[in-house]
């Protein structure tokens, strides 16, 4: 195939769709750095957009028709959009698939502690990362406490101009002979990973009575005692409230626009994000649909898809059902039908291509920044291992729909046979029996703090997803 750049391609009008694009998603990716943060920016986005709750109107009980949109949250952590099409259900939908999780530190249920005159919290790395990243640099902190009470205080802490930041310390050059010995998977122990939060002791006023009192009762931790009373003071929580916290350890800072061209997007998230904000993009944007489109963006696929809100769950299944039943046309066989039928873009990240570790890609099957869109036809590892290996008449059924509109897309595998490998969660969309195929963006520096992405493939990925979405099945 042609890996042309995608840029040398563009006239000005889209030049100036491209850059006001990409400078929506920057804003996207800047403040929504949790799944949580991710569902409630693209429910407003919906709302504002004409979308429906399925709950209220199962309530309701309002029939479902064509053209109408909808949208359904699951556990706050997954939101799937439908645009009921003129074409019956069972006949198929056309599904956007990505996933809104993306690797980070999760503070432990009882992280509290202090030691050496620092305060820490004590956490545990989530996804496949290398933990030597994770060092020396400013961390934020975002999540949710809910107390005994049910109600939920939201943290975001690092962020604003104005807020502290956070970071995990590193041992010194001048005493590290040893470290820079090891391995690089065990340079930085997973239990090193805890981000220190303060060093000032509390400092009691009033009474010299309540002061000795209370000098006596926290003389050992001062400082952990100065960061509850903190939390107490600006989020009236207690050291207990831990254990009903989701709270996630996250780079600080904004995405920002990266070389002299400004071509390229360094950010955190972009896996899989760069691929979400487009799916939903798409979805909003697109017109009278045929066939029934879906937009579903879940959680927990970075550890396996797995859990309540994660893929192999059924919530997307009985959305689905639910839907149905509210269009009056809902039984199991029809259910079963409709998912079979279905076409789907499982839409995440690919490996860009690195010159700089040129030995575990294969240049003709690799995907580069710039050339458009990545179709993976597999992922796995060890001869495609769990991998789902798209069929060849869907992906002729797709470059016909691509080319028929201009679209810019390059095919990869995920580094040369035998280097490594990865998943998605196209697999699990597959045992319906849809045809399904790995769509998306490649990155560079993936799974690290700060990856890095190119304007002109987001551009082209949701000018991928608006074309798919016209599609009239296979």
């Amino acid at each position: 195939m042609d890996n042309k750049s995608a840029w040398e391609s563009y006239t000005a009008k889209q030049l100036k769709e491209l850059e006001g694009l990409c400078g929506e998603y920057i804003d996207f990716i800047s403040e929504c750095k949790t799944e949580r943060e991710c569902v409630d920016h693209i429910v407003k986005t919906a709302e504002d957009a004409g979308y429906v709750e399925l709950d209220k109107l199962i309530k309701d009980k309002k029939n479902i028709a064509a053209g109408d949109k909808i949208y359904s949250v699951w556990m706050n952590k997954s939101v799937a959009m439908f645009k009921i099409g003129k074409a019956p259900l069972d006949e198929g939908m056309n599904i956007l698939g990505a996933h809104i999780d993306s690797p980070r530190l999760d503070v432990k249920q009882n992280p509290l502690y202090e030691d050496g005159g620092l305060a820490y919290l004590d956490t545990h790395y989530y996804g496949g990362i290398k933990k030597y990243q994770w060092v020396t640099i400013p961390l934020a902190l975002h999540g949710v406490i809910v107390r005994k009470d049910g109600s939920t205080v939201i943290v975001n802490i690092g962020d604003n101009e104005d807020d502290p930041v956070f970071f995990v310390s590193d041992l010194l050059i001048h005493l590290a002979q040893e470290q820079m010995e090891k391995k690089a998977a065990k340079a930085v122990e997973g239990e090193a990973l805890d981000i220190i939060i303060g060093s000032k002791p509390l400092v009691i006023k009033g009474s010299a009575a309540k002061k000795e009192q209370a000098e006596e009762k926290k003389s050992k931790e001062k400082i952990k005692s100065n960061i509850l009373e903190i939390l107490k003071d600006v989020y009236n929580v207690s050291e207990d409230d831990f254990v009903s916290a989701e709270l996630e350890v996250v780079p600080a800072g904004r995405a920002r626009e990266t070389g002299f061209d400004r071509s390229m997007i360094l950010g955190y998230g972009h896996d899989d994000r760069v691929c979400a904000f487009p799916s939903f993009k798409a979805m909003l944007d697109s017109s009278d649909v045929e066939r029934t489109a879906c937009c579903i963006l879940v959680d927990k696929e970075e550890i396996g898809s797995v859990g309540a809100t994660g893929m192999k769950s059924h919530f997307f299944e009985n959305m689905l059902a639910e839907i149905m039943n509210l269009m009056g046309d809902y039984s199991e066989l029809k259910l079963r039908r409709t998912l079979a039928s279905s076409c789907m873009l499982s839409s995440d990240v690919s490996a860009g291509f690195d010159p700089s570790y040129a030995s575990v890609f294969e240049k003709k099957n690799s995907a580069y920044l710039g050339s458009g869109v990545v179709f993976n036809k597999y992922t796995g590892s060890r001869g495609k291992s769990g991998s789902n290996d798209a069929n060849a008449e869907y992906i002729a059924y797709l470059r016909n729909i691509l080319d028929a509109d201009k679209v810019r897309y390059q095919t990869a595998e995920l580094g040369k046979v035998d280097a490594g490998g990865g998943g998605t969660i196209a697999y699990i969309l597959a045992l319906y029996g849809m045809n399904v195929i790995d769509s998306g963006v490649a990155v560079l520096n993936m799974h690290a703090p700060w990856e890095c992405i190119s304007k002109a493939d987001l551009y082209e990925a949701y000018r991928c997803y608006n074309a798919f979405l016209k599609g009239k099945g296979i």
